[in-house]
């Protein structure tokens, strides 16, 4: 006897290919058999999801910044009670292996308004093999991870705006393969952050070359999303041309004012690349607004040496007038190359509960409010918050977003940030409002495709080759819902809800989500690519 069949349902296997009827046979934590609906074959356990469910596989979140909350909240509702049964980790160049303690230090501080600072965690590991080990101890979703290259950056030169020397590329080459070698699956940048984005081209190809002897891939999150999105977007393409790295451009999109309606200028350079020989995909999240922390507003020489630096910094008066101008006049590369626009920066979260009735409010209110001007807004909430507040900037159009989502080597990524009183509701509704609002409100996708999107793709670019599509011998990572009732509920007011018309989620073939209830099964693990077979499981 089988231990689980999912008795009659429609069948979308995440190849694109159109949906049919069956009964799904589970065992061992993987699909067994797929057989005629209402086969009367028998199991231990039978789940019968109801007439019109669709039966997909696990959706496959791209861009996730679960790093810490996978550890101090292994059940992972946010993201499970979506059907997100993989997520990739380590992303924009900044997290927690490989580490050190010095190195640990400045990191834990600087994206803590990413993914916290918890002072009860033991964060006793020190490489990619240690923190995927402490992963395997028990998660709801599987987990891959991406080596990031700003923080190989801390480790070899520290965090200071210069070149790195030969001697400093050859120990971040060392540490990027010890880091491959023990599972990552590729490398992640961060090159609107400090320390990754004071690498130039040089040093990053120095590294996608490392990867790309190792068969992974490089996502970064390029140098601009603004005024020299197209150039920062070449730069990338150009690397995956002459290291023979596999790109994966992560939360690919053109924002701010200056590239409205400008993403076919992107797609084209995308697609000129590919039919020259590249290996190029992308992910983006289904919503106009992006998120962040209010310290990545800063231009990057005023974030030289860390924190602490950075701070000391805005008791100068005379470099405090300077970093006020690149925000205002010049245009801050943090900022993209744009100058802010405070109307557009919404607060989502603060560390500081001093500063909790600021969240939801722009840095225009706040100001109007405290009869300050923005800029000096700008500043005591960095002090007071030590760096750690989070904001929604809301600077993204939809005609971007539709024509990047019919790219067909898109994927879906969430890019979704778990802390804060008022995440960006992407963190809770991503991939039903890809399935609600973009296949069935709009049609802009066909379910199918937009399955294929979120499943069979993101698994191939993983190099998954046992997941990410229902097909006998893979394992059991499946999500049935209702194509009639899916819908992101989250929304930017109130953005910690649960989608609607999810009613099921197994990881391996165990239920994580039953009935849309949480079952609090950790079967969860982490994902290694073979550097040998260079397959990831």
């Amino acid at each position: 006897m089988t231990d689980l069949v999912i008795r009659d349902v429609d069948v979308v296997d995440g190849t694109g290919s159109p949906r049919y009827r069956a009964d799904v046979l589970v065992d061992a934590g993987r699909i067994a058999e797929i057989v005629a609906p209402r086969s009367g074959v028998t199991a231990t356990k039978t789940i019968e999801p109801g007439p019109g469910t669709i039966l997909a596989p696990g959706f496959i979140d791209m861009h996730a910044h679960s790093d810490l909350r996978l550890l101090t909240d292994p059940a992972h509702f946010a993201k499970i009670s979506q059907g997100v049964t993989t997520e990739v980790l380590g992303q924009d160049g900044i997290a927690y292996a490989p580490i050190d303690d010095r190195a640990l230090d400045v990191i834990r501080r600087q994206i803590a308004g990413w993914n916290g600072n918890p002072t009860d965690l033991d964060f006793s590991w020190r490489t990619v093999a240690g923190y995927l080990d402490r992963l395997d101890q028990g998660i709801t979703p599987n987990a891959a991870y991406l080596v990031p290259q700003g923080t190989l950056r801390l480790l070899a030169v520290g965090a200071d705006k210069r070149p790195a020397t030969p001697r400093e590329i050859a120990h971040m080459q060392e540490l990027l393969a010890q880091g491959l070698t023990e599972g990552a699956v590729g490398m992640s940048s961060g090159l609107t952050y400090t320390p990754g984005m004071y690498a130039d081209t040089g040093e990053l190809a120095a590294l996608c070359e490392v990867v790309a002897d190792f068969g992974g891939f490089y996502a970064p999150h390029t140098r601009s999303y603004g005024a020299g999105a197209l150039e920062a977007y070449a730069e990338m393409i150009e690397l995956a041309r002459t290291t023979g790295c596999a790109l994966h451009l992560t939360h690919a999109t053109m924002n701010f004012g200056v590239n409205r309606g400008r993403a076919p200028e992107f797609l084209a350079i995308v697609d000129e690349a590919i039919e020259s020989g590249c290996d190029i995909t992308l992910d983006t999240y289904p919503y106009l607004p992006g998120a962040t922390t209010l310290s990545a507003l800063l231009p990057s020489w005023a974030m030289s040496g860390g924190p602490d630096a950075a701070l000391e910094r805005f008791e100068n008066p005379a470099l405090r007038e300077r970093i006020a101008k690149d925000v205002n006049v010049h245009g801050s590369d943090g900022c993209h190359g744009v100058t802010v626009e405070w109307e557009t920066i919404q607060l989502s979260g603060v560390a500081n509960p001093e500063l909790d009735s600021y969240v939801g409010k722009t840095v225009v209110e706040i100001a109007a409010e405290r009869d300050l001007s923005p800029v000096d807004v700008f500043f005591d909430l960095l002090r007071r918050d030590k760096l750690a507040t989070t904001i929604l900037q809301h600077v993204g159009h939809e005609e971007n977003v539709r024509a990047i989502m019919l790219h067909p080597k898109h994927m879906g990524g969430s890019d979704a940030i778990l802390v804060g009183e008022r995440p960006h509701p992407r963190a809770w509704g991503t991939f039903p409002r890809y399935l609600g609002h973009y296949v069935r409100d709009v049609g802009l996708l066909g379910l199918e495709d937009c399955i294929n999107h979120l499943t069979g793709r993101p698994a191939e670019r993983l190099r998954l080759r046992d997941r990410g599509l229902i097909r006998p011998g893979y394992a059991a990572d499946l999500v049935a819902f209702d194509p009639e009732t899916v819908t992101d509920t989250a929304t930017f007011d109130n953005p910690k809800q649960q989608a609607r018309g999810i009613s099921h989620v197994l990881v391996n073939g165990v239920c994580a989500i039953e009935n849309a209830t949480p079952t609090g099964n950790l079967a969860g693990r982490a994902l290694r690519m073979n550097p040998s077979t260079k397959e990831t499981r």
